[in-house]
């Protein structure tokens, strides 16, 4: 095939090849928009969720085969061009890349809009680059002045609620509350920390959904497990990072009634203490009818390192079809050790937080196959297969691209996603003036329009 595309193509003059070059890069343009267009409205019916992946972003990933921090930065593009009406147009009509609108998105408002398409359509995705970094910095510099309130007033204060949970309020001055967002999301890049409610599973059983707040929740509980392990050097015993919890063997195998709390804290399922048991160091308590220890065994781990090292090798990362995640993983007991089962390399399968937690509540199966192979399987017996690694799907046929365009009524030629710039020096001095004057104008009217509400009601109440 490659052979055929460079013989076909070898026929054109120079002016012919970077005509072709240049008309297929406006066809892309608008490919592009209506792949984000479709993205934005995947993502806000929720279409991705299935029961087993964690967000728009994930399934991108593993259906396109689009990288982790590719696929989220198309959400929040796809959701940033809905209000951005001129620059969703222009890209539509295959004028825009999305390099610059992928830029612009980051800061252009109603405002500033119209000059940043103006920008981008007579200069090159670097000019674009420039000005958005340069408009950021001065919108940074306009906050210094608050920093000396933001120190004055941070504070972070805690209780615990009736059912247990621990409840956080605080305020931090923006560069710390900068630090600990990026912490955040680099937590959630690192593993799928969202909850996830299947569509087969009632209403009864599940009655809240995912929010980002949650993951968010998640994201907060992976940093404060990451940092007491990493900063161990600040801490004295190596027992303070851990979490303790006491639960009686038969709950543990049976369910039955019983003890199962952490240490000094809310009770937990049984269930629950069965996934924590699955990957976690053990001590067997024996206690007389009193509660009192007679004989205490020693910490032993339910999985041992050496088999740890060899789950590790084989599965790679979570082994969930499609789950990008190679840290932050458990080991889980297909067979629970608490239930008999044996701990050996072929009842052990790595899962991600997420996806260990969907096994144990029910949401997810996991079968061994005949040859060795994971299945999962959900409640209605739908199984999740995934795409053999270093598989790469067919690419499609570019020419249907360009038809598609025709029948929408899209004229693209050679001409349309060529950048207007002559190779003159770009103001950017001038161009900073022009979005702060643009900002202002349209603070200006808000407050018009607030003052004018007020003075209508107050004649009304009249």
């Amino acid at each position: 095939m490659a052979g055929t595309i460079s013989v076909a193509e070898s026929g054109l003059s120079k002016t012919e090849l970077a005509a072709q070059i240049t008309e297929l890069a406006g066809h892309l343009n608008a490919g592009n928009y209506r792949f984000l267009v479709l993205i934005a409205e995947f993502d806000r019916r929720q279409v991705w969720s299935d029961g087993a992946t964690q967000s728009c972003a994930h399934w991108l990933n593993w259906q396109c085969g689009i990288d982790m921090g590719a696929a989220r930065e198309k959400v929040r593009v796809a959701h940033a061009l809905e209000k951005l009406p001129r620059i969703a147009a222009a890209m539509a009509r295959g004028v825009l890349s999305y390099s610059k609108v992928r830029a612009i998105t980051r800061v252009a408002c109603a405002a500033t809009e119209e000059v940043f398409l103006s920008t981008a359509l007579y200069g090159t995705a670097d000019h674009v680059e420039k000005l958005v970094r340069y408009y950021r910095r001065a919108k940074e510099a306009e906050e210094l002045s608050r920093e000396a309130r933001q120190q004055a007033s941070r504070g972070i204060t805690y209780f615990h609620d009736d059912d247990g949970s621990l409840v956080l309020k605080g305020r931090l001055p923006a560069e710390v509350g900068d630090l600990v967002l990026k912490a955040l999301d680099a937590a959630m890049k690192e593993m799928p920390l969202k909850d996830m409610t299947p569509a087969d599973v009632s209403a009864e059983t599940c009655k809240t959904r995912p929010t980002p707040s949650m993951r968010r929740a998640d994201a907060f509980a992976v940093m404060a497990e990451s940092f007491l392990k990493h900063g161990a050097e600040a801490l004295s015993g190596g027992d303070r990072h851990q979490i303790v919890v006491h639960v009686d063997a038969e709950t543990l195998r049976e369910s039955t009634a019983g003890r199962c709390e952490l240490e000094d804290g809310p009770s937990l399922s049984a269930e629950t203490a069965r996934r924590l048991a699955c990957d976690a160091s053990v001590i067997t308590i024996v206690e007389d009818q009193n509660g009192t220890p007679l004989d205490v065994g020693r910490k032993t781990r339910s999985i041992p390192p050496a088999i740890r090292r060899a789950l590790k090798s084989r599965d790679r990362g979570c082994r969930f079809p499609g789950c990008p995640n190679t840290r932050y993983v458990d080991g889980h007991h297909i067979h629970h050790w608490a239930h008999g089962g044996e701990t050996k390399l072929s009842n052990l399968v790595s899962l991600c937080r997420f996806h260990h937690r969907q096994v144990h509540e029910g949401h997810v199966g996991v079968q061994i196959l005949d040859d060795g192979a994971v299945r999962f399987v959900k409640p209605n017996g739908q199984c999740f297969d995934g795409v053999a690694p270093d598989h790469v799907r067919p690419l499609g046929d570019w020419t249907q691209l360009v038809a598609a365009h025709h029948e929408r009524g899209v004229h693209i030629d050679r001409k349309t996603a060529t950048t207007g710039w002559r190779g003159e020096t770009m103001d950017y001095g001038i161009a900073l003036d022009v979005l702060f004057q643009r900002v202002q104008r349209a603070r200006n009217v808000s407050a018009e329009t607030s003052a004018l509400n007020v003075t209508e009601e107050s004649r009304s109440g009249e």
